[in-house]
């Protein structure tokens, strides 16, 4: 397993598709993923600390596991079939420890709201992931600064 830092979610042009994107945590591969609008802006959302006046999905989720004393331990991105990402949530309930099948996207958006860290199995890294070059580098910075002033209709 490679820990991964959240870079942030992009709208990738001409196609008007939402991408999250990842880096390893000590090395130098990005794992972009492509996802739907609306996991786009449930992650956009959380990254800027926006508070909708009823809760998202993503909020409702977090909220029941809250409720119920449910506590999220990891999100792992495992595997990569025929295009397909797929990921685990590591959870806790009652000191005992299970998994559940997610949508990397999903996961995603509810480790924003917990706090907890991302992973991706190496044989997803290997297979997917790209190296950014020094002047892509600059582009994740725009992109950074993007996210900082992006409004959730950008997502939409």
């Amino acid at each position: 397993m490679v820990e991964l830092t959240l870079i942030g979610v992009r709208v990738e042009l001409p196609a008007n598709q939402p991408i999250v994107l990842l880096k390893e945590k000590s090395g130098e591969r990005f794992l972009p993923i492509w996802i739907g609008a609306f996991e786009a802006t449930a992650i956009a959302f959380a990254l800027q600390g926006i508070e909708t006046a009823r809760p998202m999905t993503h909020d409702l989720m977090k909220n029941i596991m809250d409720q119920m004393g449910i506590n999220m331990q990891q999100v792992l991105i495992s595997d990569l079939k025929e295009g397909t990402f797929y990921a685990d949530i590591t959870m806790t309930y009652d000191g005992k420890p299970f998994q559940i099948d997610a949508r990397p996207s999903d996961a995603i958006a509810l480790a924003v709201r917990t706090g907890v860290s991302i992973f991706s199995d190496e044989h997803v890294l290997n297979e997917a992931s790209v190296f950014i070059e020094t002047e892509e580098e600059d582009e994740i910075e725009r992109f950074r600064d993007f996210l900082k002033d992006a409004k959730p209709e950008d997502f939409m």
